[in-house]
């Protein structure tokens, strides 16, 4: 399944030329030289999103706190995108501790009614000290 996604994300994108950034004040800036998302070939590539509010620019709470930040964070850039989390086909789910998975798990299914994206979860080092959790996401456009 996951070579026949890529095979369409990159027969599209061949397709495409053009691609195109996407940003909202909704989510947290991005933190260096990348785009909080790209539009091309009828796709959006939705960045790493990590627990950050972008009111207070603070990484809080336990993992289920985080999970649901990040996800409202990713909702936020594909809705500036013109498309939703009901339009995602591709997750990752990083988390700091696997341990942490029934919690993500949990508060992610919320946020993917119907038929859930294809996704990935590892364990992987984080970018920021306090963060818990990293998703990014493909969606249709």
């Amino acid at each position: 399944m996951q070579h026949l996604l890529r095979f369409a994300v990159v027969t599209a994108l061949i397709a495409s030329n053009s691609k195109e950034g996407v940003s909202t004040k909704e989510a947290p800036p991005a933190a260096g030289p990348y785009s909080q998302a790209i539009k091309a070939g009828g796709f959006v590539f939705a960045a790493g999103q990590i627990g950050r509010d972008p009111a207070t620019n603070k990484v809080e709470g336990d993992v289920k706190a985080q999970t649901e930040r990040t996800l409202k964070n990713l909702s936020a850039v594909l809705i500036a995108a013109g498309t939703s989390l009901d339009r995602a086909v591709k997750v990752t789910v990083f988390l700091k501790n696997i341990s942490d998975f029934q919690a993500m798990n949990e508060v992610y299914a919320k946020f993917f009614r119907g038929a859930p994206p294809a996704r990935s979860t590892v364990q992987a080092v984080l970018p920021n000290d306090a963060a818990l959790i990293e998703i990014d996401v493909i969606a249709m456009q």
